[in-house]
C-alpha cells in the first residue's frame, strides 16, 4: 500500500519537473540580455512566451523555494554520526547516517551531492 503523503510529494515533484521541461530555457538568452541592463537596473525585453513558459514562470519562484527547503530538510536528516564499535583506524572512525544508518556517505546524501554538484 502506498503512503498518500509519499504519492502527493512524488506527484508535486513530477509536475514541477514536467512544467520545467516544457518551458523554454533562458540560459543562452541571459548572456545577451545581461548586456542590455539599463541605468535603472532593468532589461527592456520583448519576448515571445508560450503557454507552458507562463505556467512555469507563474509558480517557479515559490516552487524553487519549496524544493530548496525540502533539500535542506533532507540534508539535515541525512548527516553522519559515529557508528561506535572497534575500528582499526582510531583517527578515522566508521560513520553512519543518522537517518538511514547506511555507511557514510549514505545513498541519499550521495544522490543529492551528485545532483547539485
Amino acid at each position: 500500500m502506498t503512503d498518500p503523503r509519499h504519492a502527493r510529494l512524488r506527484e508535486r515533484l513530477d509536475a514541477i519537473r514536467a512544467r520545467s521541461a516544457k518551458s523554454t530555457s533562458w540560459r543562452t538568452s541571459t548572456q545577451y540580455l545581461s548586456r542590455l541592463v539599463n541605468r535603472d537596473g532593468f532589461v527592456p525585453v520583448k519576448a515571445r512566451l508560450t503557454r507552458e513558459d507562463l505556467a512555469f514562470l507563474t509558480g517557479a519562484r515559490d516552487e524553487v523555494i519549496a524544493l530548496a527547503e525540502l533539500g535542506a530538510r533532507i540534508l539535515d536528516l541525512h548527516r553522519p554520526q559515529e557508528a561506535g564499535g572497534i575500528t582499526s583506524d582510531p583517527d578515522s572512525p566508521i560513520r553512519r547516517c543518522r537517518a538511514c544508518m547506511w555507511r557514510w556517505p549514505c545513498p541519499t546524501f550521495r544522490a543529492m551531492d551528485e545532483t547539485l554538484d
